[in-house]
């Protein structure tokens, strides 16, 4: 039976794969009844994902059964120096990911049949959703570099297609174009950082490099410089891709694209990738120090960073993008800090958590569309909400768990995950403890300030910006869509325990060496200390906006730089866009310029000399024989009346 599913496991991305191609091949064939099918298109594409969760999960438990890894390729391209394989390799790290990508899609689709029922694009968007979902499954199957690239770019593909779905929208062909192109500078890091240790190793295999990468350290037949430069470029692809800082841009600006998508990237697909990536490339940066303090630092700076911003967010999906970001800074510091199996429960834990979110945050924008209208300014504004609770209680309840989730109270699922992480922090680096502690109590304020502003008070916007409809009231989503979110609530609440120190059955899995050390007081300090700056988050932001007792207001008055710095991103993207932006737009006129006013002039100069000087010859050239004899004895006669005297002139000189 284990070796039958791990034969065919290549249909877990090949289903989803062949939806797409079905549904590409009917739009450009028969459009028009193509986009009529949507029932059967649904049909065909919530199988195919079915059957690959199924897959997933069986390969799951094979593995926790205790199935070893399993590595199959087959020749693609070879040399008598060279040979490429293509395949797939199956351990606990892909089967995790498999079951964790399959079953957040497989939601996000049933979802999105409800929330995109009425979009003209809705069969389109399924076909995109297929293949962004096939890519990132090909992508974790990968067994070698050049693999992960092709399904790396792939994905890349994808996100731009779906944050852009609404291109007509000029924030969404901006926020799409942006997306592409700040995750090509990191992808071409990611090819040169390819390239480089294959140059260094000779080989795309994950374990031949990290071996040959230790034998050359050991041996010192490489300077140490090579491949920390090389791991370095190599790093720039998942820090685009996991939105780190500096390459972080994009990531909030992506929210531009339906909120069905938004789940899916900042829960399962493109986001995860990054950490994926690294995850499966630790064993080679875990031989270089350097290099795994540089990711430890990043994600710290970055954790802190998106916190700050969070805070003052008004936009409901901005808010969580900056929470994505924020939590994703925590996974890459645990795995600097060698926290490999704290940084992918995580993972784990805050895709869950962050998919019910994303979703619960859908689930209140489409109620107050009959109010708002489909303008995202409007409708995402959450001083424009309040008191969604009395109307959505399912989606406002759901909503909260997901949010004292991320905020890490326990007993839920991200509670354990993030103290075990700054549990790694506190016995590795005390600064960067301090830095994922204090981001710990800004997490607590700002996840409880969107719940507090979007589903408790009352309701903010104002008669003149309802619909002409006084009576409508915001109304609680269809059954298909509060069922996920009833669905995901559960990983939410106890998919911790899997990972709690207690059991810690997720690190045994992962061949976690210190899984089965358990130190109660460590354990209980750290709880405390997380759990204490956490609920004062959570107090200062309920004193704040659930019961105004303090002035959050008045305090941002009294320091409007520090305010509007965090609104306005801290300037990064205005940095950017007077930095980069135009100078490449100057770059671009002036060799716009040097081409007009110099190449082209030489080339039409040219050109137009040929012209003239062929227009001059033929005028002269008559084609008469009469007009070639006068011309010919005109110039005998010239010679025989002046040639006599120009030959004295000449040699008398």
């Amino acid at each position: 039976m284990t070796e039958w599913l791990y034969r065919y496991a290549w249909l877990v991305p090949a289903l989803p794969a062949v939806c797409s191609v079905l549904i590409g091949i009917g739009l450009f064939s028969f459009r028009d009844s193509t986009r009529s099918l949507r029932e059967w298109h649904k049909v065909l594409v919530l199988s195919g994902m079915g059957l690959s969760m199924a897959l997933s999960t069986m390969i799951a438990w094979n593995q926790i059964s205790g199935a070893g890894p399993y590595r199959r390729v087959i020749q693609w391209a070879f040399t008598t120096q060279f040979t490429l394989e293509t395949g797939y390799l199956i351990d606990p790290l892909t089967s995790i990911m498999l079951v964790l990508v399959t079953t957040v899609a497989l939601l996000v689709m049933i979802y999105s049949h409800e929330y995109m029922a009425h979009d003209q694009g809705y069969v389109r968007f399924f076909g995109y959703l297929s293949l962004f979902t096939a890519s990132m499954l090909g992508l974790v199957l990968s067994p070698n570099l050049v693999q992960v690239y092709i399904f790396w770019e792939l994905v890349g593909m994808c996100s731009y297609l779906l944050i852009g779905f609404w291109s007509t929208r000029p924030t969404a062909a901006s926020a799409c174009q942006k997306a592409f192109v700040t995750n090509r500078v990191g992808d071409f890091g990611l090819l040169l950082g390819i390239l480089g240790m294959y140059w260094m190793t000779g080989s795309f295999e994950f374990q031949t490099i990290a071996d040959r990468v230790s034998n050359l350290l050991i041996l010192q037949s490489v300077n140490p410089f090579v491949p920390i430069l090389c791991s370095c470029l190599f790093l720039l692809g998942p820090l685009a891709k996991s939105a780190q800082i500096p390459l972080h841009v994009w990531l909030p600006d992506a929210m531009e694209g339906p909120t069905p998508i938004s789940a899916l990237i900042h829960a399962a697909t493109m986001v995860a990738a990054g950490i994926f990536l690294v995850a499966r490339m630790f064993p080679i940066f875990d031989q270089m120090e350097l290099v795994m303090g540089i990711v430890a630092w990043t994600g710290a700076l970055t954790a802190l960073f998106g916190a700050t911003i969070a805070l003052t967010q008004t936009d409901l999906k901005k808010g969580l993008a900056y929470s994505t970001m924020s939590q994703l800074g925590y996974m890459m510091m645990a795995m600097g800090l060698g926290g490999y199996e704290a940084s992918l429960f995580h993972l784990v834990t805050h895709a869950y958590s962050k998919a019910l979110l994303f979703l619960g945050a859908g689930s209140a924008i489409h109620g107050m569309e009959p109010l708002l209208g489909w303008d995202p300014s409007k409708n995402q504004n959450m001083f424009l909400m309040g008191g969604l609770r009395k109307h959505l209680p399912i989606t406002g309840a759901t909503f909260l768990i997901g949010a004292l989730s991320i905020s890490g109270v326990p007993p839920f699922a991200c509670f354990w995950s993030k103290d075990a992480i700054l549990a790694t922090a506190w016995s590795s680096n005390w600064m960067l403890w301090l830095i994922a502690w204090s981001t710990a109590g800004l997490t607590g304020f700002y996840m409880l300030r969107i719940y507090l502003l979007t589903f408790e008070g009352n309701l903010r916007c104002t008669t003149a910006q309802r619909s002409a409809i006084q009576h409508v009231k915001p109304h609680e989503s269809k059954r298909e869509m509060t069922a996920c979110l009833a669905i995901l609530t559960v990983p939410t609440v106890f998919l911790g325990v899997l990972g709690s120190p207690y059991l810690n059955w997720f690190g045994q899995w992962l061949g976690d060496p210190h899984a089965q050390e358990f130190n109660p007081v460590e354990f209980g300090a750290t709880a405390f200390s997380s759990v204490g700056v956490t609920s004062l988050g959570i107090a200062i932001s309920f004193l704040s906006y659930g019961r105004p007792v303090l002035d959050v207001e008045g305090l941002a008055e009294q320091y409007p730089s520090i305010y509007l710095a965090s609104k306005s991103r801290w300037h990064i993207d205005s940095i950017y866009n007077q930095t980069w932006v135009r100078g490449n737009r100057w770059l671009a006129q002036s060799t716009l310029s040097l081409d007009q006013w110099w190449v082209d002039a030489v080339v039409n100069g040219a050109g137009a000399l040929a012209l003239v000087t062929g227009e001059g010859l033929r005028n002269s050239e008559s084609g008469r024989i009469q007009s070639y004899v006068l011309g010919i004895l005109i110039g005998m006669i010239a010679l025989f009346l002046f040639g006599p005297n120009m030959v004295n002139m000449l040699t008398a000189k």
